[in-house]
């Protein structure tokens, strides 16, 4: 790092990503700083500079031992392998700089006094991090799928049977369907659609709910979609449609997928809800003295977003996904930040990760999703470009993941 980079980073003072420390504090204390930066997005820390700013210098004389062997070496866990560098001022003062990018084995915890605590980096300081924290950030390190997580309250008669015996017999090819409850239940577990109990009958997953339940959000209120539609371009006071859509997500079907369904699913129910709202209407006259009608986007493009934002939803949030309709844009937001390290983009370059991969292999099994597993880079984005001459636009915060896809009706 160039002195002059130094200074201006100093004088920008400390943020989410930088933290200024003396480096006569104690060992648990350094390690506090690296596994909060670590558990966000990685970032600086600076030794030798207090808290306002001004530049104390190293003091120590074994300064990149102590924090190499024992900082990291006893105290952070599991093992970062971080960059240290020695940065030497006009005046003499020496600072050193040690930089830790976003780790990819969360959650990082300090080892002190046997006991391992987790902390997480909110603005410029560090906090023990709360269960809500910790569950996200098992989850994002791939520790822990929250949608094998149970349901209180559930049972196997929330589960729709047409739609679980349809999957086993034409999609899984089991040769017959369960004959008795201790049977369904026994191949309900081996699917990760149930969760065993200590005491009682198995109790729904979120994964087995969402997919095959007959009123998902009865029994967790935060499954389904929030659709909205505005006639302006922001919203308005009054809403030309502002519903909740709640249905499992596979819908069941006479035959493949593809053919008309006895009863629709998720992604069904949305779209027909969705259609008169995002329709265009020309005044040419077609034979037979109909008008015109079309979509003011790209459908697959529509769809495949549709369904990426259920199915790749962040579970440990207690939000919907939200779709509104404006009169120049198609907003989908999808709860949670983007899983194991993916950025927007990897996710434009084509990688793949999944955050829920039953419900993912599901959805494969009965074509909501492409077998590449590739729909942003070989459907959203060209399909919208070539559909409406602009691109669709990408959002990803600690919060949300949001696809924007722009109107062609729209002047």
């Amino acid at each position: 790092m160039l002195k002059s980079d130094l200074l201006q980073l100093i004088a920008n003072g400390e943020n989410s990503g930088v933290e200024f420390k003396r480096d006569d504090l104690r060992p648990e204390q350094l390690a506090r700083e690296i596994v909060a930066l670590a558990n966000l997005k990685g970032g600086k820390v600076l030794l030798g500079v207090e808290d306002d700013g001004s530049i104390s210098g190293i003091q120590r004389h074994d300064l990149e031992q102590w924090v190499m062997d024992t900082v990291f070496g006893r105290y952070v866990h599991p093992m970062i392998l971080p960059y240290f560098e020695v940065v030497t001022l006009d005046d003499g003062q020496r600072v050193a700089v040690i930089t830790i990018t976003e780790g990819s084995a969360k959650p990082y915890a300090v080892r002190h006094n046997d006991r391992e605590e987790v902390y997480v980096r909110v603005g410029s300081t560090s906090r023990r991090a709360t269960r809500e924290q910790l569950a996200r950030l098992f989850e994002s390190g791939g520790m822990l799928h929250a949608e094998l997580l149970p349901v209180s309250g559930t049972a196997l008669n929330d589960l729709d049977r047409a739609r679980l015996e349809d999957y086993l017999l034409r999609v899984v090819g089991d040769p017959a369907a369960p004959a008795d409850p201790v049977t369904w239940h026994q191949r309900l577990l081996g699917l990760g659609f149930m969760v065993a109990r200590d005491e009682g009958e198995p109790v729904c997953s979120i994964a087995g709910l969402v997919l095959f339940g007959h009123s998902p959000r009865q029994k967790m209120r935060y499954a389904g979609v929030r659709w909205m539609s505005f006639s302006g371009t922001d919203m308005s006071y009054q809403a030309q449609d502002d519903s909740v859509i709640d249905g499992p997500l596979v819908a069941l079907w006479t035959g493949d997928h593809g053919q008309p369904s006895v009863d629709d699913g998720l992604i069904e129910r949305l779209s027909s809800r969705m259609k008169p709202f995002i329709e265009v209407h020309s005044d040419a006259l077609q034979e037979g003295l109909r008008r015109h009608t079309g979509l003011r986007f790209a459908a697959e493009a529509v769809r495949e977003a549709m369904v990426n934002a259920l199915v790749h939803r962040d579970w440990t949030r207690p939000l919907e996904v939200e779709i509104v309709n404006y009169a120049d844009r198609l907003a989908i937001t999808s709860p949670g930040a983007l899983q194991n390290s993916m950025t927007i983009e990897k996710m434009l370059a084509g990688q793949r990760s999944a955050r829920n991969p039953v419900i993912m292999e599901v959805m494969r099994d009965y074509g909501y999703v492409e077998q590449r597993g590739m729909g942003v880079r070989r459907k959203i984005v060209p399909l919208t470009r070539d559909f409406t001459g602009r691109d669709a636009q990408f959002e990803a915060t600690e919060d949300f993941v949001r696809v924007t896809l722009p109107s062609a009706a729209h002047e």
